[in-house]
């Protein structure tokens, strides 16, 4: 099928997604708000703040908490996960977090054996450090950083890749695909010998209220809140809406669709049908019950969400 004819609707779909008046679920358990204070109570031990933030939302979701409370230090912005995000709006990027005061930001890719932007990282905190005074460190031969950000943008990997490049041991940090895996607070690990550094571990800690549904949504999409609380049905369904408004059709080939879609119902059934996920239902009937096999489409709205995040729709950028 040519090109003109598969996006022959595309003019039709939604610019403006209906969140029907739907609020995105405030998550805020007990060890985030314990791990926020104990972050204040440790900042006369720190000589910079490594703040870590997903690349595909580089403005939306950064806690204003750590800004107000945590921006006493040096500061370098990290922006993870630059092999699902696209990059070809970098310059953009920069010049509007300079504009908000971020002006040491670093692209990663924790996940990768090899990023020589994690070898650029502690040259940088060495150069930022020595800007400022170290308050009451200037004796310490060692260096401590504290590593902070929401949930599920990759503090941990970020620690591990460090140890990995500087000292080349194994992981210290757990990681996972969803949010919450960090819990400990302000765990020291070594990440470099020369010069002799350790990070303080944190857990991912989310504002204790969301600015708005949108920002809570891309959040959500990203998987810094934990699917059910927002739920998959409309998590799966911005990210059609997403899709369609930045022209990223990949969907279509990956789920044997023949066109582009704006019915999250129509893509979820192809994608149940396409994957065998089905479900068993009792159906009343008048002549008594009966049991039918429908599509999952639960099932369905997870898969599409979770071939997202694996970067398998293709490289996104949400703001």
């Amino acid at each position: 099928m040519r090109l003109h004819q598969v996006l022959r609707n595309v003019d039709k779909f939604r610019t403006v997604f209906d969140f029907g008046g739907r609020d995105v679920a405030h998550w805020f358990p007990g060890h985030m708000a314990k791990g926020l204070r104990q972050m204040r109570a440790n900042l006369k031990k720190v000589d910079c703040i490594i703040e870590i933030h997903d690349a595909r939302i580089p403005f939306s979701g950064r806690n204003p908490v750590f800004q107000d409370t945590l921006n006493v230090r040096p500061h370098l912005l990290i922006l993870n996960k630059v092999d699902l995000t696209d990059l070809s709006n970098k310059q953009r990027i920069l010049k509007t977090l300079e504009k908000n005061g971020v002006k040491n930001v670093l692209f990663t890719d924790c996940l990768k054996q090899r990023d020589d932007n994690i070898k650029k990282l502690v040259p940088m905190v060495m150069e930022i450090i020595e800007r400022q005074p170290r308050y009451n460190r200037e004796e310490n031969i060692d260096y401590c950083l504290m590593v902070i950000g929401v949930p599920n943008v990759g503090k941990s990997s970020l620690i591990n890749s460090l140890r990995r490049t500087n000292l080349k041991k194994g992981r210290a940090s757990r990681v996972g695909g969803e949010p919450g895996i960090t819990k400990a607070v302000l765990t020291r690990i070594q990440v470099c010998e020369r010069p002799r550094m350790y990070l303080l571990d944190t857990p991912g800690v989310l504002p204790p209220r969301i600015e708005n549904v949108e920002t809570g949504m891309k959040l959500a999409l990203c998987g810094t809140i934990l699917d059910h609380l927002v739920g998959e049905d409309i998590i799966a369904d911005y990210l059609l809406y997403s899709l369609n408004r930045l022209g990223k059709f990949s969907y279509v080939e990956k789920y044997d669709l023949q066109e582009p879609s704006d019915d999250i119902q129509h893509v979820l059934k192809r994608i149940a049908v396409k994957l065998g996920k089905t479900q068993r239902v009792k159906a009343i009937t008048g002549v008594g019950n009966i049991t039918i096999t429908i599509p999952n489409y639960t099932a369905a709205a997870y898969d599409f969400i979770r071939a997202f995040r694996k970067g398998e729709l293709g490289q996104v950028m949400l703001d």
